[in-house]
Parts: structure tokens; sequence; C-alpha cells
């Protein structure tokens, strides 16, 4: 199963008998990111009359997910949103949709496909990426060999976090988990 995420906010818009819903997509990968964003909306339209949202985040501890109504009836709003997440396979991500209510009540069904079809619209427009998986490497290196240890971090697309320089040049570096064991191999081997 391949999950994907979003690099950047996509919005997208459109009316349902009079009622305005505004769908916003942002990365968002933990609990502090999602409080933010979630004030930002609320700031941005302080008139709506319900912001839904659904996430979902990757955790070392697994997949966490909710969704939420807003003050809709229960179910009518979150859970299309989340199920197009879910759908897509999107994680680390974040999608709310404002409402702007137009005087037309549009039941049960009508909320539903509403919310779900601005959540459907904006993951439509949206560039997903596929996720990679990265394990974090504390690697000791002599200064001769760091110009093929830079050479290696770029071609496989590892991304250096810190590094000390001292006697030895000491760096954290995020690695994609299926190329650890290649790593550590071509270290070695390049040792000897």
């Amino acid at each position: 199963m391949s999950l994907f995420i979003v690099n950047a906010r996509r919005q997208g818009e459109f009316v349902v008998k009079h009622s305005r819903f505004i769908a916003i997509l942002a990365p968002c990968s933990d609990s502090e990111e999602l409080k933010g964003f979630l004030s930002e909306l609320a700031s941005a339209h302080p008139q709506a009359a319900h912001i839904a949202y659904a996430f979902r985040f990757l955790t070392p501890e697994g997949l966490r997910e909710r969704a939420y109504d807003a003050g809709e009836p229960s179910g009518t709003a979150g859970r299309p949103i989340l199920q197009h997440l879910q759908g897509r396979q999107v994680i680390n991500a974040c999608l709310a949709v404002v409402r702007y209510f137009g005087g037309i009540k549009l039941g049960t069904g009508g909320l539903a496909r509403a919310y779900g079809q601005a959540a459907r619209c904006v993951l439509e427009s949206a560039t997903l990426e596929p996720y990679i998986a990265y394990h974090a490497l504390e690697i000791e290196i002599d200064y001769s060999r760091l110009p093929f240890f830079n050479h290696l971090a770029n071609a496989i697309g590892a991304k250096v976090a810190a590094v000390e320089y001292g006697p030895t040049v000491k760096a954290r570096v995020h690695v994609p988990q299926s190329q650890i064991e290649a790593v550590r191999q071509l270290l070695r081997l390049d040792a000897a």
C-alpha cells in the first residue's frame, strides 16, 4: 500500500443551494501543527457557520486519524472528509471545509455529499507525492571520506540533520528506510 503526502496548501470552493463551502488541504504532521492550522482558519473565517475537518498523521505508534463535524449532524461533515483522505491514502495532512450557511437546509444526505464533494475537489487539485519513511543514522567519518559521504547522501535522497566537526566528522542523517543497509555497506566498504 502506497501512502501519499502533500507539500503545499490547496484550496477549492463551491456553492450548493446558497451555502458556500471552502475546502483547504494542508500538510500537517502533529497536534501542534493541527492546532495552528485550525486557529488560523477560525481567525480567517470568523463568520463561518462551521469548520469541519479530518486529519491523518503517521506517528511512531501508528496511524492516527480523526473526523470532526463542527456542530453539523453526526457523520455528515467530518466523516465524508476523512473518507476522501483515506481513499487517496493521504497522510500527514489536515483537510478542513469551511461552510457559510446560505439559508437553505441541505438535509443529512445533502450535507454529506457537499462536504465529500469539497474534499474530493481539493484532493483532485492537489499534487500528491509518495511518502518516504526515513530512519536516523549517526555516522562518524574521517575528513578524507567527506566528499564520498556527501555524494552518497545526495544520490540516495538522504537529509543531513546535523554535522559536528572535530577530530572526525559526526553527522546525524535521515536516510530513506529502503536505503539503510546499502548506506551501511557502502560506508564499510569505502573504509576498507
